[in-house]
């Protein structure tokens, strides 16, 4: 059974209301860890220096905890994309009528962690592609799955993984994942940074995302740093 959109209420104020149901558990969690093949494509950035990579995939507690913990990933932010400044607030955005998606901004350096690696990550454990306008107990267009590009390359890369695991057959159901242009990046609100790492007894928490960094762990043993690796820095 699919939980209900509580669009007038904040997650966090529907955290009861959701184990209650009982309709989302560990199980559920554990089937959106895939193996997947590396990218066929991958080369390195046009551009020096550190790395943005922008993705959307579900709550973007989830998506950050997930990122945060993989080498080579100097931060991540929880934020808005996909729609314009005035309505980029949590409370205007859960109503699902902005053009917003949960995204997060990905910090990282190229000579540790590529984007195509990114990419594996994000199709592998931190949420599933074959979702339309959802993610687990999160119903709505704020949850599709999207990868914002900031340059061409990115878009090829991304638009050849898709193409190179639909080849493959590794999904029972087509990936709907939407491979879209950057216009915009807009942080959420401080209380939804490193919500995870903070709230890590919190029961969405428990059931949805902690699942995600253990198989972050599992999979991908030499890409995942401890949480005592995870810097902390400001919003920006």
């Amino acid at each position: 059974m699919a939980l209900p959109r509580f669009r007038h209420l904040p997650r966090i104020a529907c955290l009861v209301l959701l184990t209650g149901l009982g309709a989302c558990t560990a199980a559920s969690a554990d089937s959106r860890a895939m193996h997947l093949p590396d990218p066929a494509l991958d080369p390195a950035p046009s551009q020096p220096g550190e790395q943005v990579a922008v993705f959307a995939g579900g709550c973007f507690w989830g998506i950050e905890a997930v990122f945060d913990h993989v080498k080579g990933v100097r931060h991540a932010w929880a934020g808005y994309a996909g729609g314009n400044a005035d309505t980029a607030t949590y409370d205007q955005v859960s109503e699902g009528d902005t053009g917003h998606a949960e995204s997060v901004k990905v910090l990282y350096d190229p000579r540790k962690v590529s984007y195509g690696q990114l990419l594996k990550v994000f199709f592998s454990v931190a949420h599933d592609p074959t979702q339309l306008n959802r993610q687990g107990p999160d119903h709505g267009t704020q949850y599709r799955s999207a990868i914002f590009y900031g340059n061409p390359q990115q878009q090829q890369v991304a638009s050849a993984y898709i193409a190179q695991l639909a080849a493959a057959h590794v999904y029972a159901d087509p990936v709907v994942t939407q491979v879209v242009p950057l216009k915009a990046f807009y942080t959420a609100e401080a209380y939804h940074q490193n919500y995870a790492s903070e709230h890590p007894n919190n029961p969405y928490i428990v059931v949805n995302d902690a699942p995600k960094v253990m198989h972050l762990r599992q999979l991908f043993p030499a890409l995942y740093k401890s949480q005592e690796s995870v810097v902390q820095v400001q919003l920006r």
